[in-house]
């Protein structure tokens, strides 16, 4: 399976939770290119969020402690960047600081370099980085499609929010 193909199946499993919602900046309209990767989720369960990053994490921590299971969708790191205080600072130490873990599964992709390379401050891989940062938060890489199911799979089992890293030059 493609790559692609193995994300849309992922989303599509993920869809199928009943407490799962998608949450992310042209997740409904497209223009991005995750987007047809939700193909197969209800169109209900997608939520257009405005370019608000920190806001955007924020919201689905605030959606997770409630009991949903907010899939939070950066379709770049450095778009992600600007939502770090929320991630870092609330997300993460909230099951040091609270004894609650809410549970986030983030969406976040290394922007691809082909067709059209976007630049440097569209195709960073911060990933290392916060692994360095997060204590609470698993980061994990989909560096190929057979993956990426599994790892999807274990974000919904896992009892913790997961970072799950996607590369865009796989897209294709």
């Amino acid at each position: 399976m493609t790559y692609t193909g193995e994300l849309a199946r992922a989303m599509t499993r993920l869809g199928e939770d009943a407490r799962a919602v998608f949450v992310g900046i042209n997740i409904v309209s497209g223009g991005q290119s995750m987007h047809p990767t939700f193909a197969g989720v209800p169109r209900e369960k997608l939520i257009e969020f405005p370019v608000a990053e920190d806001l955007q994490m924020g919201f689905c921590t605030g959606l997770a402690l409630a009991g949903y299971l907010p899939i939070c969708v950066y379709p770049r790191w450095d778009f992600l960047l600007l939502a770090a205080n929320q991630l870092v600072n609330h997300l993460d130490k909230m099951p040091v600081i609270a004894g609650v873990t809410p549970k986030v599964i983030i969406r976040v992709a290394v922007g691809p370099t082909y067709p059209l390379h976007g630049g440097p401050q569209h195709t960073q891989d911060h990933s290392k980085a916060f692994r360095r940062l997060l204590t609470t938060v698993h980061v994990e890489t989909l560096p190929a499609s057979q993956w990426i199911v599994p790892s999807y799979e274990a974000a919904l089992a896992a009892d913790y929010s997961t970072n799950l890293v996607e590369y865009g030059d796989l897209y294709r």
